[in-house]
């Protein structure tokens, strides 16, 4: 390996597809477990990698030089080997600066609670003191000896104004994490979680919902990658190459998903669009007949309404996980907060808004098998479709209009 990643766990790691979008190498990914980190680094077989949990702080010990800035801070993510000798250095600092200020969060004179306790934790405090920060508070468990526990900190931190996640609580493939609860509050002004896969973690989609200033890591990734290859490779990049590369691996990423009442063409409007877009289809009631082996009407007919909203669910979720699709989700998938949740952690939510009198019922769709129940259903529904969507598409055009008109926005 020349250039790469090492960690014991990267599953779930972009880093191979950015660093080369930013230079002409060859970046691998490498789990490496702890007994072997010793031996892998005193090898020295590689120009350049960058290091990611539980290394950030174990591989000190082996570098012939540290930047004052990675030794200020206790906590290196890029080596580079120069004749035999490694040199570390620490661009998650200039990385996740870079996140929060362009979410243009003010932390002069503020309280932040920074959570976790490994080598980003390190950074996170480093930052924040040099933004201008009050008061830092450190959450942790206890063998970590933080300024506060997680259990005790809504109680005592009530006041905190600013959030930073440092620990990998929501990255995949555990996405459902959630490390705080952010209504214990109040006082919140913004939150940053630097776990950037999925795209929104749930501490990041609640902090939305509020209407706070919140992101997730993948601009910080993408910076402090360009700020890693810089070192490598000894050139200086431009700066806007930071904001190119960051939107191109958002929109690789980020699914296109489809909600809407049954009939609005989801699945057509899907169909045509994955040929637009060379994205793969995914159409939520096939996979669930593929899992329940059975039609959907059939399963209801045996089973009820509330025992097939958890197979949906299932299969939500675990769509949901995946990365560049298009998804065509059932009519009734947006009711359970949870799918909603799902689908927005990594999806862009476009609703079909085609009007009550085009739609049409049929009698294979079991809450809207004939006109009547398909009115119901709308005036039920056509309040969630529209507060839960990122976009509503006008969707009385043909199928190739609304799928132009969903292309147009999501690649603007």
């Amino acid at each position: 390996m020349k250039y790469g990643l090492i960690g014991e766990h990267l599953g779930h790691s972009f880093s191979k597809e950015i660093h080369e979008k930013i230079a002409d190498y060859v970046y691998e990914i490498c789990e490496i477990a702890p007994d072997k980190l010793e031996e892998f680094i005193k090898k020295a077989d590689f120009n350049g990698i960058n290091v990611t949990i539980p290394y950030k702080e174990k591989v000190i010990p082996y570098l012939y030089f540290v930047s004052d800035n990675a030794r200020k801070i206790g906590a290196v993510n890029t080596v580079k080997n120069e004749d035999g000798k490694l040199y570390g250095y620490n661009t998650d600092y200039m990385g996740m600066k870079a996140l929060i200020l362009r979410n243009q969060i003010d932390l002069k004179g503020k309280k932040a609670l920074i959570l976790g306790g490994g080598g980003t934790s390190k950074t996170g405090r480093a930052v924040l003191s040099d933004l201008g920060v009050r008061e830092i508070v450190r959450v942790g468990l206890a063998h970590e000896s933080p300024d506060a526990l997680y259990e005790d900190v809504a109680r005592l931190h009530s006041d905190a104004e600013f959030i930073l996640n440092t620990t990998p609580v929501g990255m995949y493939p555990k996405n459902e994490g959630k490390i705080i609860d952010i209504k214990d509050f109040p006082c919140l002004e913004g939150v940053i979680d630097v776990v950037y896969n999925p795209l929104r973690t749930n501490l990041v989609l609640d902090a939305k919902k509020r209407g706070l200033k919140s992101e997730g890591g993948l601009y910080m990734l993408v910076s402090q990658a360009v700020y890693a290859c810089e070192i490598f490779t000894s050139t200086k990049i431009p700066t806007e190459v930071c904001d190119r590369i960051f939107n191109q691996i958002v929109k690789q990423k980020e699914n296109i998903v489809l909600i809407g009442m049954p009939s609005s063409g989801k699945s057509t409007v899907g169909m045509y669009l994955s040929q637009l877009t060379d994205r793969e289809l995914v159409d939520t009631d096939e996979e669930i007949v593929k899992k329940i082996g059975m039609e959907i009407s059939e399963y209801f007919a045996l089973y009820g309404e509330e025992k097939f909203r958890e197979i949906e669910s299932e299969v939500v979720k675990e769509i949901s996980a995946k990365n560049g699709l298009i998804i065509a989700t059932g009519g009734g998938a947006i009711l359970r907060e949870d799918n909603v949740r799902y689908l927005k952690q990594n999806g862009r939510l476009y609703f079909l808004n085609r009007a009550l009198e085009m739609l049409t019922p049929t009698s294979d769709r079991p809450t809207a098998s004939d006109y009547e129940a398909l009115r119901k259903r709308y005036n039920e529904r056509y309040g969630i479709y529209t507060s839960v969507a990122d976009v509503i598409v006008p969707a009385n055009g043909t199928v190739p209009q609304v799928a132009e008109i969903i292309k147009g926005e999501f690649f603007i």
